[in-house]
């Protein structure tokens, strides 16, 4: 039985893929204008070191990562909700999987607050938190699908789900190093 247990949010996680783009987009697109940084793929923090596009981006990243806490907590609820119906996962990784993804967008929260070239250190520690938090979580959103198939997730939404997880653990790789 598929129903919605919580009509009216489906928007949030389309406004967060949205708003999201537009975060990272626009402020190049300042940056770039402004002559701040070389059009040829500059680090995301980059588009967002100096006046105005310092401020665009700080805002813009500030609201996506409300709206990640938004669709995480969604997520959860929706979990919570399959789970009283057919007990596919304990409610403890639930709930770790949902402080784990809040973490996340703290530390994205930190990045967007803390430019790359003024406090460097506090802007680095928020991206590792940022980044280290988002690969655990979809690697748990991912093993939760497949404790939820077939009922609640298709085996091919599963599989996608752990691709993007692997494919964002192996990234996260050079992200740290370099």
């Amino acid at each position: 039985m598929r129903c919605c247990f919580m009509p009216g949010v489906a928007f949030v996680p389309a406004l967060l893929v949205a708003w999201s783009s537009a975060a990272f987009i626009v402020p190049y697109v300042v940056a770039v204008v402004a002559g701040h940084v070389d059009p040829f793929v500059p680090y995301i923090s980059d588009t967002g070191t100096k006046p105005p596009e310092s401020g665009i981006f700080c805002f813009m990243i500030n609201i996506s990562s409300i709206l990640g806490a938004a669709t995480m907590c969604i997520r959860s609820v929706v979990i919570a909700k399959q789970n009283e119906s057919s007990r596919f996962v304990s409610s403890t990784c639930n709930v770790l999987s949902l402080c784990i993804g809040l973490l996340g967008c703290v530390g994205m929260a930190i990045v967007a607050s803390f430019q790359e070239l003024t406090v460097t250190s506090v802007h680095d520690v928020g991206a590792l938190v940022a980044f280290g938090s988002g690969v655990v979580y979809i690697t748990l959103q991912s093993i939760i699908s497949y404790k939820s198939c077939p009922q609640w997730n298709t085996h091919l939404m599963c599989h996608i789900r752990m691709a993007i997880s692997l494919i964002s653990c192996i990234a996260v790789i050079p992200s740290i190093l370099y």
